[in-house]
């Protein structure tokens, strides 16, 4: 299917709307994040590179104009106006792995009206989700003290392109490895897994199915121990992995039940069997806050693997995001709707140390001991930067993580940084203000603050 299609039907008809009255102009678009979710400190963006690959390569063909026609049931002749509809804009984009606050616009899009309409549901769709899971992964890296962290969310994920996003979505932030093969093989990630209990019930007998699978796949193995009693089971393993002489690389997996007391007797039972090296993996519901819990009580885990709650970011799966139109054809534009007013004209956001950042006009100098955080991305819509590597990104998030205030970074009731606005936009959104209140005066309109949509 063409990608011209994955939009909304609303886009269409506006964008040919905008073709027929000759609205072609450049419009910007601003593409932000109103307010933090619950228990959030921070973001992480991303979705940004397949965003840009979709811009470059969108293009409606005669059989989108067709679908489009269908969906409206009108002719198809009707609809002729959108045919090579595509992007030849320009984009300023926050890049990946680049942390963000409340606010501050990840990416802002300038292209002719129709073309920067029609793309509005794609980029909320990409930068929306992938930026959510990341920032969940993010935080399950902080609250594992260091340990490793892999990605274990396949099965669960709202789909298999989420699943391949949530897993490199994690290598963007710190993980370890995932689970997924195709992800792991397209982003170049370490492939990790080890066995279900389904395989240990098709043995009925734990000795011989973990000895099965060492003869089946020689180097370090990792036994799941819980599929009956789980110290039953790590008694097993250890005897198993003696047998075989297998010690540095191997591990069992906990997947079920008490886990910090379950790897405080797995632990007991290495070492009295001789086995200190191998280590003990932790899966089953867990998350940044069950984590946190399992590192602070000292339970003796050496790697968490996360899956459902990470991989659909469960306690928070969707943004309060909005792609608001902030300029057209020269003209400042805002929405003066109750508790959702935007701010008009291409911005920009001036970073600051320790987070002091500032949302200002884009073509306004930077504040002193400031430095931009959006980057021209693509212009006549093409690329004008490579596309960025899951190494640079990981850069990216580890050196701002480093700067985000501690009260940012905690796990709960974190205290999220807030954004200043330069003086220039201030008076600029005034400014605009202004103008529609006046305006609407002149027609005998009622408050527009008082407004709702």
């Amino acid at each position: 299917m063409s990608e011209a299609r994955i939009t909304d039907l609303y886009e269409v008809t506006m964008a040919h709307s905008y073709l027929a009255e000759g609205m072609t102009a450049p419009a910007t678009f601003s593409l932000f994040v109103r307010k933090l979710p619950p228990g959030r400190g921070f973001l992480v963006a991303a979705g940004l590179e397949p965003v840009l690959d979709h811009l470059a390569r969108v293009r409606a063909d005669q059989e989108d104009v067709k679908a489009f026609a269908a969906a409206l049931g009108r002719p198809c002749h009707d609809l002729e106006p959108l045919l090579g509809l595509g992007f030849g804009g320009e984009v300023w984009a926050v890049p990946e792995g680049r942390i963000v606050l409340a606010g501050e616009p990840l990416l802002e899009v300038t292209a002719p009206l129709p073309e920067a309409q029609m793309v509005e549901s794609f980029l909320l769709n990409q930068v929306c989700h992938q930026t959510a899971v990341a920032s969940k992964a993010a935080r399950c890296v902080l609250a594992s003290g260091g340990r490793p962290v892999v990605d274990f969310s396949l099965r669960r994920t709202h789909g298999l392109q989420a699943g391949e996003q949530a897993a490199r979505l994690g290598a963007m932030v710190g993980f370890a490895g995932t689970s997924n093969v195709s992800a792991a093989h397209t982003f170049g990630l370490r492939a990790v897994g080890t066995m279900a209990h389904s395989y240990v019930e098709a043995f009925g007998d734990e000795a011989e199915a973990f000895r099965a699978f060492a003869r089946a796949h020689p180097g370090p193995v990792t036994f799941l121990v819980d599929t009956y009693d789980t110290g039953a089971g790590v008694a097993v393993a250890a005897r198993v992995l003696r047998e075989l002489g297998l010690h540095d690389g191997c591990a069992v997996r906990l997947d079920s039940g008490d886990l910090g007391a379950l790897a405080v007797l797995a632990r007991k039972v290495l070492d009295a069997a001789g086995l200190p090296r191998v280590r003990i993996t932790a899966s089953g519901g867990l998350d940044e806050y069950a984590i946190d819990a399992l590192v602070r009580s000292g339970a003796p885990i050496d790697l968490f693997a996360v899956g459902t709650l990470v991989g659909v970011s469960a306690d928070a799966p969707y943004l309060d995001a909005a792609y608001k139109l902030v300029s057209y054809d020269g003209r400042p534009m805002m929405k003066l709707s109750a508790a959702k007013v935007t701010a008009p004209g291409a911005k920009q956001v001036f970073r600051g140390p320790g987070f002091a950042d500032t949302i200002g006009l884009r073509d306004e100098p930077a504040p002193r001991g400031t430095s931009p955080l959006l980057e021209r991305v693509m212009a006549d819509g093409q690329r004008t930067v490579p596309p960025r590597s899951l190494a640079q990104a990981r850069a990216a998030f580890e050196f701002d993580l480093a700067e985000l205030p501690a009260a940012a970074r905690g796990l709960v009731d974190p205290a999220a940084p807030r954004a200043a606005t330069s003086e220039r936009l201030r008076r600029l959104t005034e400014e605009v203000r202004g103008r529609i209140e006046d305006r609407l005066r002149a027609v005998g309109a009622a408050d527009p603050r008082t407004h709702t949509g």
